[in-house]
């Protein structure tokens, strides 16, 4: 576990605990991203603990989960969500200072794992929120009153095609293969058709 104790290798941990941390918040339930943050946030504190840090820095990127957490309510919020960025990267270059007995996190690693964690972070949320809040582009209730075709016998159960998609239906009367339909209600997946 020593390897945790250098700055860099800490830095990238912190990183990667915050960036899986978020992902969790954003898509939950999947297990993969809260069981990959609950990891890397056991190592980061592991490091947080035996190396000296700033506090100040900490605050900030504990402080990154308030806009964080607003932006991801509601859509179109992406100030937020950049401010969120801003202070979890600001916070975490600066957590792990430079010391007499190591050195701190290397400038150029600190850049490109900030602009690669800001740049995921920024695409992957607003795609997901844009995702969750999306209305459905196949609207079930509006295939009441639509007409379609019947692919076989339908009765107790049969297959009609509707708005060029196969579903499965049922009818009160005999409809034989080929015949005109008219879509009466919906239950489920299951359409309920007479002839026309």
């Amino acid at each position: 576990m020593d390897f945790l104790l250098e700055p860099n290798i800490a830095y990238l941990v912190l990183l990667a605990s915050v960036l899986l941390g978020f992902m969790a918040l954003v898509s939950p339930g999947t297990g993969v991203f809260e069981v990959g943050a609950f990891f890397c946030i056991a190592l980061a504190g592991y490091a947080v603990y035996n190396l000296s840090f700033n506090w100040w820095a900490l605050v900030l990127v504990l402080l990154g989960v308030v806009p964080f957490v607003y932006a991801i309510q509601k859509p179109k919020r992406e100030l937020y969500l950049g401010l969120a960025i801003l202070l979890i990267v600001v916070g975490s270059v600066f957590v792990f200072p430079q010391t007499d007995e190591r050195g701190g996190v290397n400038l150029w690693v600190a850049f490109f794992a900030s602009l690669c964690v800001a740049g995921f972070l920024w695409i992957a949320v607003r795609k997901s929120v844009e995702a969750a809040t999306v209305r459905p582009s196949h609207d079930l209730g509006a295939l009441v009153g639509q007409v379609g075709e019947a692919r076989t016998k339908v009765h107790d159960d049969g297959s009609v095609q509707v708005d060029g998609e196969l579903w499965s239906a049922r009818s009160e009367q005999e409809i034989p293969v080929g015949s005109p339909v008219r879509v009466v209600r919906r239950e489920g997946f299951i359409l309920f058709v007479e002839k026309k």
